[in-house]
């Protein structure tokens, strides 16, 4: 993502425009946590690793955040999410 919002907002109908900002803003921080993720895992430099791995564990925070406003402001993905969880404990039993 990089900064892009990777969707025209301006095409969003207007009750849907809070649901798809806040999918965006988690987008945004799974792309952070990847990408600091990435460069923890190539640097040599411990202190530079300890910080980038905290810096995505802040990242992992926000999407938590933004997933939590997410599920209240549209109740179709608060149902999914639960029914995605049942999925995967029948799958792994």
């Amino acid at each position: 993502m990089l900064s892009r919002i990777p969707i025209d907002l301006e095409k969003i109908k207007k009750e849907d425009l809070n649901k798809e900002i806040l999918r965006a803003g988690i987008i945004a921080e799974l792309d952070a946590i990847n990408l600091y993720e990435q460069m923890a895992a190539l640097t040599t430099n411990e202190n530079i690793r300890k910080i980038l791995l905290d810096v995505a564990k802040e990242e992992k925070t926000h999407v938590g955040e933004f997933q939590a406003l997410l599920l209240r402001a549209d109740k179709e993905q608060e149902k999914e999410l639960e029914e995605g969880k049942k999925e995967v404990k029948e799958i792994l039993k």
